[in-house]
């Protein structure tokens, strides 16, 4: 056997590994995809909070010793913030249960008056009365579907089950990940093949820079949008604005989704609070001054450059991990857009400096016969 035969046998080899590995990694997923959702968040706050054990690790402190006092800090902070917000949080839930049947009767009345004044613009017979009572009636069906599945998620038996292992498991499981972090990568990086571990390390680095600074800076990003809708919306007197702030700031790392939610939440509510349109304008300057921070003074201030991730590729990749494995899949999605972005980066700059690319086929090459 030659030596060219040999290392095309050993190559084969290492593609039937990596497929297998994907493989077995994928039915995983799909097998066990309904625990793992406490061993991925635990694993996602160990890489989140192992710069800050590594600091303490350089002050003298013992690896476990940081892994603990760094959970504990971090369980303090989210029990402080529950005790403080839970019973404004509790009175708003409370509140939006009581006033929800006035909420739908008012979208209802509310759209079926734009139908009606869009009728009148556009003249007798351009909207049917069919379309018109579609329109009333799904209004309220929107309203009233939103607080019915709301009770049903909180109130489900399996959920309830799945949030206290959640918060049981993933303490636990996160000291003993962030206390084995680096000897986790220590063994990972031992496995690499000796003839490509320069190149595999390489891009393993360039993927750990955009996640890490994709998800610190986003972390920065929504605690702060959330806070700003919060406020705003808390001030100019809209009934559960607190919630929708929140809620509007949280699911900001989805890009403009956060606030597209928020804002049309909160419209629906200061039309059935009171209607008219200073209501309307103070919920717009709300949403418009947040969006405006965001894009021009936040993200640039704590994103910046430092991020390869197009937001088009960002709501992709969590629409395709959420449909995939659900919420699962949405906490990979970033990981996993990260790391084929990279990938793809690096493919792309081998094929622009592959004789695939550079050179030209013999046949055209070569010179004209005379």
């Amino acid at each position: 056997m030659t030596y060219l035969t040999e290392r095309r046998q050993v190559r084969w080899q290492r593609f039937a590994l990596v497929v297998a590995f994907l493989l077995i990694f994928w039915f995983c997923l799909r097998l066990f995809s309904s625990i793992l959702t406490p061993f991925v968040v635990a694993a996602g706050l160990a890489y989140f909070l192992d710069p800050v054990a590594t600091r303490l690790e350089r002050l003298g402190v013992g690896r476990p010793a940081g892994a603990f006092i760094i959970l504990v800090v971090a369980i303090l902070i989210v029990v402080i913030f529950a005790l403080l917000f839970y019973p404004v949080i509790a009175s708003q839930a409370a509140a939006f249960a009581t006033n929800l049947p006035s909420y739908i009767k008012t979208a209802q009345s509310d759209f079926g008056k734009i139908v009606a004044q869009l009728e009148h613009r556009l003249g007798p017979g351009a909207m049917s009365q069919k379309l018109n009572d579609i329109a009333a009636n799904q209004a309220g069906a929107i309203v009233s579907f939103a607080g019915t599945a709301a009770s049903n998620i909180i109130g489900s038996g399996f959920a309830v089950v799945n949030i206290l292992a959640l918060l049981v498991i993933t303490p636990i499981v996160g000291f003993y990940f962030l206390r084995d972090w680096p000897a986790i990568i220590r063994h990972v990086d031992t496995w690499l093949p000796r003839p490509y571990e320069g190149v595999i390390r390489a891009q393993a680095i360039e993927v750990n820079r955009i996640l890490s600074a994709w998800i610190r800076g986003q972390a920065i990003c929504c605690v702060i949008l959330a806070a700003i809708y919060a406020l705003g919306l808390t001030i100019i007197g809209l009934d559960l604005g607190l919630i929708v702030g929140l809620t509007a700031g949280f699911l900001s790392f989805i890009p403009y989704v956060g606030t597209a939610v928020g804002a049309c939440s909160a419209l629906l509510l200061v039309l059935s609070q009171s209607p008219g349109w200073n209501g309307v304008i103070e919920v717009g300057v709300v949403f418009g001054v947040g969006q405006g921070l965001n894009d021009y003074v936040i993200q640039p201030r704590f994103l910046g450059g430092r991020v390869g991730l197009p937001a088009v590729w960002v709501i992709f990749s969590l629409l395709a991990g959420g449909a995939t494995f659900g919420f699962l899949g949405i906490m990979l999605a970033v990981p996993a857009a990260a790391t084929i972005g990279v990938l793809a980066r690096f493919w792309l700059r081998r094929y622009l400096q592959s004789p695939l690319y550079l050179d030209l086929p013999p046949a055209l090459d070569a010179p004209p016969e005379t």
